[in-house]
């Protein structure tokens, strides 16, 4: 069969929409044209396509994505043609109602994000699943970990990058009166200033508490903390200083040691391609000195390691 190579950015939404419908028909799918198509057309052109489809062939182009593709390129290609929020919201939404509960990729992609994100992501998931995320998250997370959830997805933070030094230092302060100074942790303090203050004012908090107390405020987290609550803490405090590294460290955690973690791998890959993967791959090869590509290339193979690579784009 003939592989249909598609220009990445000259064709028009229905062009690529039948483009797609020839993909799809005779006898095997043509991926190869499929992965060719969709890989390079953003959050916009991917809702045009579907629209298209779906005008031209009475189909929902989900749909006959689903029915056409297999396995892990299926779950990738499906979570690619949402856009940013509604696919946060998927992940979220199918991680706290699934039977085995999945609190640890909840907690990832809520405290990953920015206030803004999450602001339009909760709009996203209510009208998706006619629930608010806050509700999901009261019904299946527990204790401090519960109460952080909530404050940080509720609370709208400011997102420059002034900081005020004398807020700064009294923060400082107070998470070490409220954990390292103190028998017992006051987990009150530690989610007023974690789920209210901005990710550069958490930066510069974490550098102040180095320089008064000779700690990291990651290692006094580790010592005060555990369970999901820490790993909610870790992922807001790593956010806030450096984004990229946080998910550099999530991606090699998902390809190190005997198999792949490949929920880990297409979440992380597919969620940041439109945002920060540019700056992922830079320090993914300053930390490891192997392209991130390479990495990807090596722990993937066929149709969904070609989709997977397509979207990182060029080897560097």
């Amino acid at each position: 069969m003939s592989t249909l190579i598609v220009p990445p950015l000259l064709s028009s939404p229905r062009d690529d929409a039948m483009h797609l419908y020839r993909a799809f028909k005779g006898f095997g799918t043509d991926t190869s044209a499929v992965i060719s198509i969709l890989a390079h057309r953003d959050a916009a052109q991917r809702a045009l396509i579907q629209h298209e489809y779906r005008a031209l062939y009475a189909e929902d182009l989900l749909k006959r994505l689903t029915s056409e593709l297999t396995g892990k390129l299926e779950t990738a290609v499906l979570l690619w043609m949402h856009d940013l929020p509604g696919r946060d919201a998927i992940i979220v939404r199918q991680a706290l109602i699934a039977d085995i509960l999945n609190l640890e990729t909840a907690t990832e992609v809520i405290c990953s994000r920015t206030s803004s994100q999450i602001q339009v992501f909760k709009q996203h998931y209510y009208a998706k699943f006619g629930v608010h995320l806050e509700h999901d998250i009261e019904l299946r997370a527990s204790g401090d970990h519960k109460k952080l959830l909530l404050a940080y997805v509720s609370t709208p933070r400011y997102e420059g990058r002034e900081v005020d030094r004398n807020m700064v230092e009294k923060d400082a302060k107070a998470l070490y009166k409220a954990g390292e100074r103190r028998l017992g942790t006051d987990e009150k303090t530690f989610i007023r200033v974690f789920s209210e203050r901005s990710a550069a004012h958490l930066a510069a908090v974490d550098s102040a508490y180095h320089n008064m107390y000779g700690n990291s405020l990651k290692k006094a987290i580790k010592k005060e903390t555990s369970g999901h609550f820490e790993h909610a803490l870790k992922t807001i405090l790593q956010c806030s200083e450096n984004p990229a590294m946080y998910f550099v460290k999530l991606l090699r955690k998902a390809m190190k040691g005997l198999g792949t973690n490949d929920s880990a791998l297409i979440r992380v890959i597919v969620t940041r391609t439109e945002i920060d993967m540019q700056y992922i791959k830079a320090e993914y090869l300053k930390k490891y000195r192997k392209t991130l590509n390479d990495a990807v290339h090596s722990e993937t193979s066929g149709h969904y390691r070609a989709f997977l690579l397509a979207l990182l784009g060029p080897n560097q």
